[in-house]
């Protein structure tokens, strides 16, 4: 509790209430929170000043006590009033810029003892609880002021990194799909109100994909078929002219690669034997 000790010695004569040495109490938490003494009253005084000090006549009233503080950053300006009920201390802050109140009841029992007023180290009782309950109930819901800071000594702000792309951190993340060759497909516009049935028009894909797998145009490699296979001696050249359809003599060197077209039954033809 640094400060208080020595704001209670310079007040030690005038602390003749138990009263008197909670409201010290509280005026010490609104000093080390940036605030500071302007005087007594509901108004201002002539030749005010800011003080960490109580200023004086502060306890004239055992019964009311009225003071007014002003921030450090001139950008607060606090009402205080305390009113003794019985045994029990009521805190009523008013800030006036923003009209915002807050309130707090202190038992003064509970946190003074009455015959030890002249020994500080003997006066005060449960300070933390003391501390916590001032702090959170008259100081921070009006927001206390900041500290002022040498621009000098303010650290510079760190450079912003730009985030990774997802490809980089997200290990779930699926590639595109790309087709083999490289070329993408020629899908029909979605839009198109034309396009829809396209398919059962032309089920072998002339114009699109297509639902029947035609196995000539499946897409796979097909041999060259040698006509001069089965016989003895090779056919001379322009002996099959170019396009011709012609079937060769004896059986082909290997099976072609991709589907065979039998796998493609005749329209209407279901024999498992085919």
């Amino acid at each position: 509790m640094a400060g208080l000790e020595l704001l209670y010695a310079s007040q030690a004569p005038g602390l003749r209430r138990p009263q008197d040495s909670l409201l010290c109490f509280v005026h010490w938490q609104l000093v080390t929170h940036q605030y500071r003494a302007l005087g007594t009253g509901d108004q201002p005084g002539p030749n005010e000043r800011k003080s960490e000090l109580l200023p004086a006549g502060w306890n004239a009233n055992k019964d009311l006590y009225t003071l007014r503080y002003k921030s450090t950053d001139d950008r607060r300006e606090l009402l205080l009033k305390a009113i003794m009920v019985d045994s029990s201390m009521i805190l009523n802050v008013l800030d006036c810029s923003s009209q915002q109140v807050a309130d707090l009841t202190l038992t003064v029992a509970d946190y003074i003892d009455p015959e030890h007023l002249d020994d500080f180290h003997r006066v005060y009782k449960n300070v933390e609880e003391l501390q916590t309950r001032v702090v959170t109930g008259i100081i921070s819901p009006l927001g206390a002021p900041k500290e002022k800071t040498d621009p000098k000594k303010e650290p510079k702000p760190e450079k912003k990194v730009p985030p990774a792309s997802t490809q980089d951190y997200d290990p779930l993340r699926i590639p595109p799909w790309q087709p083999l060759g490289g070329r993408q497909p020629s899908w029909p516009d979605p839009r198109d109100p034309f396009a829809v049935g396209g398919d059962d028009l032309d089920p072998f894909g002339g114009r699109r994909g297509g639902m029947i797998a035609d196995p000539l145009r499946s897409g796979f490699r097909r041999p060259l078929i040698d006509p001069s296979s089965g016989l003895p001696n090779r056919l001379p050249p322009g002996a099959v002219p170019p396009g011709a359809r012609f079937d060769p003599f004896g059986p082909g060197g290997g099976r072609p690669a991709g589907p065979d077209p039998d796998h493609l039954p005749p329209p209407g033809y279901d024999d498992m034997f085919m």
